[in-house]
């Protein structure tokens, strides 16, 4: 059973999730929050493996409160749901530690399978909206150095050099089939290699070995189309 902390200021938003939550048979409403600050309060108090949060709320807004929820170090992880895809608060939502993203108006089953991912430690969106978002908010991105630059890293040094073209692949946003595709393997031995790629960078998920990647410089933006 998936426990889930519903964060939203609109009361008709929260009951709209908990009608769709308490329906589902393996899902469970830990509880609701109208603000951000509540939102961390009542995680703390509850421990829920997903909370399910807004962005846009008064008082301390979904970013802060995603913040202070992953500083804890605790189990809860964090499913954003932005109004639009390429929202302008997602790249700093994802910054602060979220597990994945969801648009608002996504499908019934999409939200809940989304939730079954985060909650076992997979990233929601598809790593082509990753790279996408990455490339539109890439000016964000703290000045770093090129590739050769990283080398230095601790992150960089802890890897093989198996685990360092995943990472790199990671980065340019492919799948685990795609990775296996082209780097010869199966697809289970590269999900051994992501798993130990994200236990060695320090990475809660996929998403957030993305932006390892782009910290590291292994990865730009693309240029025009």
């Amino acid at each position: 059973m998936t426990t889930v902390l519903i964060v939203d200021d609109q009361p008709l938003q929260r009951f709209g999730f908990r009608m769709l939550l308490e329906a589902a048979p393996d899902t469970e409403v830990a509880g609701e929050a109208a603000h951000g600050a509540e939102a961390v309060r009542r995680t703390a108090e509850l421990r829920p493996d997903v909370v399910l949060m807004d962005i846009r709320m008064p008082g301390m807004d979904g970013i802060e409160a995603t913040r202070h929820i992953v500083a804890t170090g605790g189990r809860s992880r964090v499913l954003v749901l932005t109004t639009f895809d390429l929202d302008e608060y997602a790249y700093a939502a994802l910054r602060a530690g979220a597990s994945g993203f969801l648009l608002k108006d996504a499908q019934p089953e999409e939200l809940l399978a989304g939730i079954r991912a985060v909650a076992i430690g997979d990233a929601v969106i598809a790593p082509a909206l990753t790279r996408r978002l990455l490339d539109t908010y890439a000016h964000r991105l703290p000045d770093g150095t090129d590739a050769r630059g990283s080398l230095g890293d601790p992150r960089w040094l802890a890897l093989s050099e198996r685990e360092r073209e995943i990472l790199v692949a990671i980065g340019q946003g492919w799948t685990n089939g795609e990775i296996a595709g082209r780097l010869v393997l199966s697809e289970s031995t590269v999900k051994t290699h992501v798993g130990r790629v994200l236990a060695k960078i320090g990475a809660r998920d996929r998403i957030q070995a993305v932006i390892v990647a782009y910290d590291l410089g292994l990865t730009r933006p693309r240029g025009p189309a």
